[in-house]
């Protein structure tokens, strides 16, 4: 596995076991197990995680999914942290890097921020950038159902378009921001948003993510 998978990876399953099974996420309707158990059937049970995207599958993910939040919640997290199957797609190197890293960020802090007592993780430059280069490339699949038009913009002044239209709403954040608010977590997301005020809160409210 490459370090920033890996490194998130581990964190990512060490606040799952400090939070415990029954814990809130920001993934609604989730607890911490069924959280748990979505990452695992993500990695080790593709015929069932395409239901993610595959509406006629999603019945099978739902059971499926259930099926694993079932079993000890201990078991779930070893299944987690020894990472996928040899013959998994998420073994291999690039793929790791280029999906696990942004996906475990996120959920990291679905755990994190779920919490009363939580504070801000300050992220390392090249972790930063890492983010905000997938940001770059997934900005349009993630913003397509935004009601306006979506920018993204670091401190630096570097954008990214989710979503073409008018009226425009910029969006201002660390890429670490940006990934929880172009994921649909705009409520625990730090960033500041410029646009008129109507379409500020329509972007608010926007079902964004996959």
């Amino acid at each position: 596995m490459s370090t920033h998978a890996k490194r998130e990876r581990l964190l990512l399953a060490d606040l799952l076991e400090g939070a415990g099974p029954g814990a809130r996420t920001l993934c609604e309707g989730w607890t911490t197990r069924d959280l748990a158990a979505h990452l695992v059937v993500r990695e080790r049970r593709p015929d069932a995680a395409a239901g993610v995207l595959v509406k006629p599958l999603a019945s099978r993910l739902t059971r499926v999914q259930e099926e694993f939040a079932a079993k000890p919640y201990e078991e779930l997290l070893q299944l987690f942290r020894t990472g996928p199957p040899r013959m998994s797609p998420f073994a291999l190197k690039q793929v790791d890097e280029a999906a696990n890293s942004f996906e475990f960020y996120v959920h990291a802090e679905d755990v994190r921020r779920a919490q009363p007592d939580w504070t801000p993780r300050e992220l390392d430059p090249v972790f930063a950038d890492a983010l905000w280069s997938r940001i770059e490339r997934g900005a349009r699949v993630f913003g397509r159902r935004s009601p306006v038009g979506l920018v993204l913009r670091r401190p630096d002044g570097r954008t990214a378009v989710a979503r073409r239209g008018v009226p425009v709403v910029t969006v201002t954040g660390e890429p670490g921001e940006l990934a929880l608010f172009l994921t649909g977590r705009q409520e625990s997301a730090r960033v500041e948003l410029e646009g008129d005020k109507e379409a500020v809160a329509a972007a608010r409210e926007a079902k964004l993510g996959i």
